[in-house]
């Protein structure tokens, strides 16, 4: 299964390496031939893996966060957020690399109640200050148990940050919402009430993999 947000991307790779493939038909030279037909089917063969798309179960609990996103656990600290969620909190970062799934998924139950685009700069997105310098999407929601943030961040490589959430809209843990497109990374702040279970170089999965339990 491939995500809809990538259509585009894979029909533009489609079409090129059909184009490659007709080439190399009026090209004598073999080895130019050979290169050009191995050209299409890296170029075809990479954009399909990246826009896959499987389906994932959310854990049936509603006291647990989920990552929003595939991929290695780059930070786990004690931040102060005053956007959203109000004071001192705890910060879970995901580092996605050009391999991981990169479709993110909504990471807890609630309402979507606050959205906020930033532009910024594209420093490496396993750097500390990324969430604070680099192009970002970020999202609050209020759940039963209080308000949650989480930022879409692009890296050095991912100019396209996706997300198809409104103001107001009710949402579901491990729903699809957007992604972003070709290595990046993603923030999610909680209360401190909220405690992590993952630990820094942790693998994750977007959906299924908690994050964060809140405390009895």
């Amino acid at each position: 299964m491939f995500t809809k947000y990538g259509y585009t991307t894979i029909g533009i790779a489609a079409i090129l390496s059909f184009l490659l493939i007709v080439l190399s038909i009026f090209i004598n030279n073999t080895g130019i031939k050979i290169a050009l037909i191995v050209l299409s089917v890296i170029l075809i063969s990479f954009t399909l893996y990246f826009f896959r798309d499987p389906e994932r179960t959310p854990p049936n609990r509603d006291d647990i966060i989920v990552a929003p996103a595939d991929g290695r656990i780059l930070f786990v600290k004690e931040v102060v957020d005053d956007k959203f969620v109000g004071g001192r909190a705890n910060q879970i970062s995901i580092f996605m690399s050009p391999l991981n799934v990169h479709v993110n998924r909504i990471p807890i139950d609630g309402k979507v109640d606050y959205l906020e685009y930033i532009e910024g700069r594209y420093i490496a997105a396993f750097e500390d200050k990324a969430s604070e310098l680099n192009e970002r999407m970020e999202t609050g929601i209020t759940s039963k148990h209080g308000k949650i943030l989480f930022t879409q961040v692009a890296g050095f490589i991912a100019r396209r940050i996706v997300n198809q959430l409104k103001l107001g809209e009710e949402v579901k843990m491990g729903e699809r919402f957007g992604m972003i497109k070709f290595g990046s990374r993603v923030d999610v702040i909680a209360p401190l009430n909220w405690k992590p279970v993952v630990k820094k170089d942790d693998k994750v999965a977007a959906g299924e993999s908690i994050l964060f339990e809140l405390e009895k």
